[in-house]
């Protein structure tokens, strides 16, 4: 999975996913107005609503890029509707040629860890019928209840040969509560690491690992150790944009062959229209924005590779 993830990359160039993370407020009014008349204000109708926004912007950007990264709690917000939307998301980006990475950061034990993993990247049996849950390409998963939480996802990665993100350095302010503890003389989120290559180690797709990291960009010293530590494992990095990652912060998450990574963006894309940059392009035309913002960031991360 991860060379089909890299070969998309080396494609288009653009070692970028879009984060579809909708929020009522992103989407323009012309669009809530048109799914509010035929559904109501309900929940049925916010979940037509993200579902014309996604459509929009995928058919704008689907060339440009490999990957595309749905946050699955904007889409539970709004119950089985928006659930159902998730999932006709991920399955119209597939159809499209996009991998997508389910952004659900689970992490559990047992059997609850096997179910999380079955749901996502799995096949259920049912009767004689094996079924898709979500079927996603990639999922977050969550390492803080250790190996017994891991093992059960990295299992069902190997057996449908699919792709795992573990989240080792996050980028959120507070993340370094946690994880820069020292144990031993060593922050905590090199011990994940450590751990992750050791997961990753018999779920080798050629130079890099179908088990990867979450690396945020905003903090460059640490993710500079952290690609000296894992070599061989890809990072998913958000932070860059609207959270104040840069792209001279996030270069060093990539190793000297320019790959090694591939960056997140939300909101700095699907609500674009929004920003006084891509102001010309009005709401009426937010794909298009979106786009232009696509197109500006893998210029801009391109620009120190």
């Amino acid at each position: 999975m991860i060379n089909q993830l890299i070969q998309k990359i080396q494609e288009t160039k653009a070692p970028i996913c879009v984060g579809l993370d909708p929020m009522l407020g992103y989407i323009p009014e012309h669009v809530t107005r048109k799914a509010f008349d035929e559904f109501g204000e309900t929940l049925e109708g916010a979940a037509e609503a993200i579902w014309q926004f996604n459509k929009e912007i995928v058919d704008h950007v689907c060339d440009i890029i490999p990957s595309v990264k749905p946050q699955i709690a904007m889409y539970e917000q709004f119950g089985i509707e928006g659930l159902k939307i998730y999932k006709r998301t991920v399955a119209y980006c597939q159809e499209k040629g996009l991998l997508v990475i389910g952004d659900a950061k689970r992490g559990d034990i047992g059997s609850t860890s096997a179910a999380y993993a079955t749901a996502h990247i799995g096949h259920v049996k049912v009767g004689g019928s094996i079924l898709t849950g979500f079927g996603t390409d990639f999922l977050t998963v969550n390492p803080y209840l250790g190996t017994d939480g891991v093992k059960p996802f990295v299992d069902v990665c190997k057996e449908e040969d699919r792709g795992l993100f573990v989240l080792v350095k996050t980028s959120n302010p507070s993340s370094g509560e946690f994880q820069d503890q020292l144990i031993g003389g060593r922050p905590l989120y090199e011990l994940v690491a450590d751990k992750v290559v050791e997961w990753g180690a018999d779920c080798m797709d050629g130079a890099y690992s179908n088990v990867g990291a979450v690396v945020g960009a905003t903090y460059p010293e640490m993710s500079r150790i952290l690609r000296k530590l894992m070599p061989n494992t890809y990072f998913l990095v958000p932070g860059y944009g609207a959270q104040g990652g840069t792209a001279e912060d996030l270069k060093y998450c990539f190793n000297e062959d320019g790959l090694g990574a591939i960056v997140n963006s939300s909101r700095g894309i699907i609500a674009a229209y929004k920003q006084e940059k891509y102001a010309k392009f009005g709401a009426e035309h937010f794909g298009e924005a979106s786009r232009q913002a696509v197109i500006d960031m893998v210029s801009d991360i391109n620009s120190v590779l």
